[in-house]
């Protein structure tokens, strides 16, 4: 049986995921992820294809390797700042409060390279360290009515985020499956607009090195409710591999 007080919930959740202990002992994941969609079009961004990148797990730090060219590193540093160095580990373009850019309206149709960084960066950092992110003080939950999908009944938690943890919006809903598995988020990718309400659907769980991650990931959009429309994908993410990495002793 499923708890039914959230914050029991988020830990059998935690648990189904990988644990405590074993979060604990890691630094960060490396993963090798594709990513397309008509976000990227809208945009006017590249596709990326089997690109390598580092979720760090006890803050928000994420970095694209050989990004935006071969032999480059784009990092993103919570809402801080994001920053693109040379080969050399030389910093060579930098945004701070990056968020805050994108309040002007060429970003309606096109972003730059620390644009796409800083989206791009918090929102697969949320991706691939969900549920863990959820030991970091501040956040909130709330349990929601239950609804049936396809295979079965899905629990809901209404999560409000704290201000620390950059994010497409204060508050989100994950839908967790029988097996307390992350099946669905809704969210509104503000940094977007916002009207970007979107429904992110996760599928196809794998086990790495005693992590359990979704590898396929949909982003839908939704007008009215919480009724996802078929199409277009937003986004589409496949992640082909994850590598837990510890700490350092």
């Amino acid at each position: 049986m499923r708890p039914s007080d959230p914050k029991e919930l988020i830990a059998a959740v935690i648990e189904a995921h990988g644990g405590e202990s074993l979060w604990k002992e890691l630094e960060a994941l490396d993963a090798e992820v594709s990513a397309s969609g008509f976000l990227f079009t809208a945009k006017r961004r590249p596709i990326l294809n089997h690109s390598r990148m580092r979720a760090y797990t006890q803050v928000p730090h994420f970095i694209f390797y050989d990004f935006p060219i071969t032999g480059q590193t784009s990092e993103l540093i919570g809402d801080e700042e994001v920053i693109i160095k040379d080969a050399d580990g030389a910093v060579i373009a930098r945004r701070e409060h990056p968020r805050s850019a994108f309040r002007g309206l060429r970003r309606a149709f096109s972003w730059d390279d620390l644009d796409f960084t800083y989206f791009g960066g918090y929102a697969t950092w949320n991706y691939l360290v969900t549920p863990f992110m959820f030991f970091t003080p501040g956040f909130e939950f709330a349990t929601l009515g239950p609804v049936e999908a396809d295979r079965g009944s899905w629990s809901r938690i209404q999560v409000t985020f704290p201000d620390s943890i950059p994010t497409h919006c204060k508050t989100q809903v994950f839908y967790f499956d029988d097996e307390l598995h992350l099946r669905r988020v809704d969210y509104t990718a503000l940094v977007v607009g916002s009207w970007a309400k979107a429904a992110h659907f996760c599928d196809e769980y794998r086990e790495f090195g005693g992590i359990k991650a979704p590898t396929r990931r949909r982003v839908t959009p939704i007008l009215f409710g919480d009724k996802p429309l078929p199409g277009p994908t937003l986004v589409a993410l496949d992640i082909h591999d994850i590598r837990p990495v510890p700490k350092q002793q």
